[in-house]
């Protein structure tokens, strides 16, 4: 897992919130930092990737581990 700048837990949240959370998160960030978002919503997986192409940030990783899911973003 690369460093970050900033990590979300959104467990046990169901969707839209883990992206309504990352989406506030990212907001108070500055351009070039990563935010770590875990989430243990399946739907997730789908919801960050087309998070990331509307919004232009860039989602620099994707992954599942142990039943959570696990985004890099990094703030455009």
């Amino acid at each position: 897992m690369a460093d970050f700048d900033q990590e979300l837990d959104a467990s046990g949240l169901n969707c839209p919130l883990p992206i309504l959370r990352a989406k506030k998160a990212l907001s108070a960030m500055q351009s070039g930092q990563i935010l770590h978002v875990i989430a243990t919503d399946p739907g997730s997986v789908k919801d960050f990737d087309a998070f990331a192409k509307q919004t232009g940030n860039q989602l620099m990783e994707s992954k599942e581990e142990g039943g959570k899911f696990h985004f890099l973003i990094k703030k455009s």
